[in-house]
């Protein structure tokens, strides 16, 4: 009798630690580079004591990876927080009824044009797209000033841009599709093939191929231009377009997986990662660009006060990244 007792004791036992850890768990995809959003996760970890679960991109496969996997598991989640690098992929998640609103009053210092209107996203910490050129090869006034001079013979294979199938090129790429229409926008994609643009695989490689000399500029986003630039490459940055459209200014984004096992724990996770000082961490630590307004970032840091930003409606982005996903894949392979 008494071992049955203690048996059964010893299975209750075991029945309560396992229920704690299941409380004590918050499980995050992101497309953000490890690197950077690991230390930010461990921060939240150590604060609150709840344990991080996460899955990371691969850099090749920037957010395609893991939205891919969330759409997957739409029946049966797995994810609790969804960290994006851009918000296309949030938008993405909450056409397909995937994501769940939540007001964070964190971010009410944010400017609404970086959230969702119903909340089922909102954005913090922003990278640009800019042009990185090699000092060695051209100077700042020969530098593109434009997208379209990119095309131009002057510089004809000397220009990288990522595999536009994924990461912020897609969003890029979307982005320039929404605002520029159709029909000039696939002139200006067939003169960039013409002028026998570089397809790198990722940002990464751009920036490698303009550190080496391989090429003489490349589109990249902020964080691997200054990374570069901290690391002692000889290069310069050009912010793109500013007599025109301007530059495309990318959030991160977070959003809620509806019917996920630890909402609680997300919703916790959330708030952290929108807070002003996550936002510092990343300007520190990758360059990148506050949006609460007073954050203390470094000297070197662009503000978005002296940028002109690309007017796009993220909604629209999104959707257009969908419809042109195989025109995009026959432009890469052809």
């Amino acid at each position: 009798m008494k071992s049955t007792i203690l048996i059964l004791s010893l299975i209750v036992a075991l029945f309560t630690i396992g229920c704690t850890n299941n409380s004590n768990v918050v499980v995050v995809y992101t497309s953000v580079d490890q690197i950077f959003s690991e230390p930010i996760l461990k921060g939240f970890e150590k604060e609150t004591g709840i344990k991080i679960k996460a899955v990371y991109d691969t850099e090749e496969t920037k957010s395609t990876g893991v939205l891919n996997r969330l759409l997957a598991e739409k029946e049966n989640p797995q994810c609790d927080l969804f960290w994006s690098g851009d918000p296309v992929r949030a938008i993405v998640l909450k056409n397909r009824g995937i994501t769940l609103p939540y007001h964070s009053k964190v971010a009410d210092g944010i400017d609404t044009v970086y959230k969702d209107h119903e909340y089922h996203w909102t954005g913090f910490s922003a990278r640009a797209r800019v042009l990185i050129y090699n000092k060695d090869m051209l100077d700042v006034e020969s530098t593109p000033k434009s997208i379209f001079d990119l095309t131009k013979e002057v510089f004809k294979g000397k220009v990288a841009i990522a595999n536009p199938l994924f990461g912020t090129t897609t969003f890029h790429i979307s982005a320039l599709f929404e605002i520029l229409g159709d029909k000039k926008m696939k002139r200006f994609l067939t003169d960039l093939k013409n002028n026998e643009v570089v397809i790198a695989t990722s940002n990464g490689d751009v920036r490698k191929k303009v550190v080496q000399g391989e090429v003489a500029c490349g589109i990249t986003d902020t964080d691997d231009a200054y990374e570069a630039i901290k690391n002692g490459a000889n290069i310069g940055i050009v912010f793109l377009d500013q007599q025109g459209f301007g530059s495309l200014i990318i959030p991160n984004t977070v959003n809620l997986i509806k019917e996920s096992p630890n909402q609680e724990n997300g919703r916790k996770l959330m708030n952290y990662l929108l807070d002003r000082k996550t936002e510092a961490k990343l300007a520190k630590s990758c360059a990148q660009m506050p949006l609460h307004k007073g954050v203390e970032i470094p000297e070197n840091i662009p503000s978005l006060d002296n940028i002109i930003p690309m007017k796009i409606d993220y909604g629209k982005a999104s959707l257009k990244l969908e419809e042109i996903q195989n025109y995009l894949k026959e432009w890469v392979e052809n």
